[in-house]
């Protein structure tokens, strides 16, 4: 059957992804069950109507045998079974471990090879003020370091995503994988492992500053904060009302912590640019959703992740300016999130972080992608997400003011299957498309990729320090215009 546009309608259209298993290519690099996964994707894809997926791809299985010695051939097999159904990529970098993590369900670590400089040298990993090893991701105090059989973190990430390239370049060129989210940190996310369950982190603690290993240490010889993990906010020297995080010193500390990890993201988004300049490809870096602790003065819980963000100090712009030096896509979390979601307590607010931080990325000319955080299959969350990728709603004339460039969908289960839960994805992926059926020509709703540009200017001081000032956020509507039970 033909599809039918209105093609004003059409320019409000958001394409909707999907995100695979964790281990839909197991640790042994195996892609084991590609029966299931066909049978799922060709109903998401008829029946649903989606436009693509996205997949991790893991340092810890392609690199898995030792330094450059890649294995794509698992991962090659599943890209052609995605492409063959006619659906688009979006693939992770995956520089991380699988475990220790909200939704973790399986085990993929770094590399054992890279584990093994770890064991003699622990300081390679994040460290909190306890001196406990964070082994999910390489500290980015040796970004630049070659302990590594003779090279530095950020070759080994840059001889990888080269890889990639040589080994996907049919589908690089054939227009199936459209992004390449670089992974920057743990879970992903351009941010420090702050908040790890695995050393015993709950909900909404303030987490934990991760800048204690010798190479962090010896840069930065003050001292910081002695914040742990579950403390509340006043209970503790630093964050605490008018507490060391406004004083001079502490001014100085967060500006360098945060300031690290904004470098760090831009040399190694520096290094992915230059590898996929050219291509009809987007490039992407996640930003972690930290909505608790929001409405704390301190913030506590955002900064010792690295977001430098208090009220009268922009934490969010300035990686929106880095990732718009190098023409990259700002990924963002907790879009299902509403504010009333959480206790009292934890001083949550999604609503208004999410709004902040898509503000501020569109006010640097980003495009902005998002998923929800945790698991959604109810009506509250769709309408929720609904809203943030139009928050002013659909524009019946034409391109809305506002939109965002696409959503992720967390994640393929079986659960998204059963009855009632298909039904409503189903109407959800409708109104995410403005109730247009599904278009596979990005230029007809204008998502044209054009090729990747290389930077014309380098990231300085002065344009972190430029981002940092304040400045206020769009208008959000109450609720959005295309509600899946409306």
């Amino acid at each position: 059957m033909a599809a039918h546009y209105n093609d004003k309608l059409l320019l409000n259209y958001v394409p909707v992804y999907v995100m695979l298993p964790l281990g839909v290519v197991n640790v042994e690099n195996v892609f084991a069950d590609p029966e299931t996964l066909e049978t799922q994707l060709k109903r998401l894809k008829e029946e649903a109507g989606i436009d693509g997926v996205m997949v991790d791809v893991w340092w810890g299985i392609i690199e898995s045998k030792g330094p450059k010695q890649y294995d794509w051939s698992a991962y090659k097999t599943l890209f052609q079974l995605i492409a063959r159904l006619g659906l688009k990529i979006q693939a992770i970098m995956s520089f991380h471990q699988c475990g220790g993590n909200v939704g973790d369900i399986v085990t993929i670590p770094i590399p054992k090879w890279v584990r093994e400089v770890g064991d003699n040298d622990p300081d390679i990993y994040y460290t909190n003020r306890r001196g406990t090893r964070d082994i999910e991701y390489l500290s980015l105090g040796v970004d630049n370091l070659p302990l590594f059989a003779g090279r530095t973190p950020v070759q080994m990430y840059t001889d990888y995503m080269s890889s990639f390239k040589e080994n996907m370049l049919e589908l690089l060129e054939a227009g199936t994988i459209v992004d390449i989210e670089v992974g920057l940190g743990p879970a992903g996310e351009l941010r420090y492992p702050a908040y790890p369950q695995s050393q015993g982190w709950v909900f909404p603690g303030i987490g934990e500053f991760q800048c204690y290993d010798k190479f962090l240490k010896n840069e930065f010889k003050e001292a910081a904060a002695k914040a742990e993990y579950n403390d509340k906010p006043e209970e503790t020297g630093f964050f605490r009302t008018n507490g060391t995080y406004v004083s001079e010193e502490g001014k100085f500390f967060l500006t360098w912590y945060s300031n690290k990890l904004i470098f760090h993201g831009d040399q190694i988004i520096g290094e992915a640019n230059k590898i996929f300049a050219g291509l009809k490809v987007n490039l992407a870096a996640k930003v972690s959703g930290i909505h608790w602790l929001y409405n704390h003065h301190s913030h506590a819980a955002e900064l010792t992740a690295g977001y430098y963000n208090l009220y009268e100090r922009d934490g969010y712009r300035p990686i929106a300016r880095m990732l718009s030096k190098h023409y990259g896509t700002l990924n963002f979390t907790c879009l299902e999130m509403k504010d009333t979601d959480n206790t009292v307590e934890a001083l949550s607010a999604p609503q208004e972080l999410v709004q902040m931080v898509l503000s501020k990325a569109w006010k640097e000319g980003l495009e902005v992608a998002g998923e929800n955080a945790l698991e959604t299959y109810g009506t509250k969350g769709y309408n929720q997400i609904l809203l943030n990728v139009r928050p002013n709603g659909v524009n019946h004339n034409g391109k809305p003011k506002l939109r965002m460039y696409g959503f992720t969908y967390l994640r393929l289960s079986d659960t998204v299957f059963q009855e009632n839960n298909f039904e409503l994805f189903k109407k959800f992926v409708r109104k995410m498309h403005a109730d247009q059926d599904y278009c596979g020509d990005a230029e007809k709703y204008g998502h044209e990729i054009v090729p990747l540009k290389t930077p014309n200017s380098h990231l300085t001081l002065e344009d972190i320090a430029d981002a940092a000032q304040p400045s206020g956020a769009f208008k959000w509507d109450y609720e959005t215009d295309m509600k899946v039970d409306g």
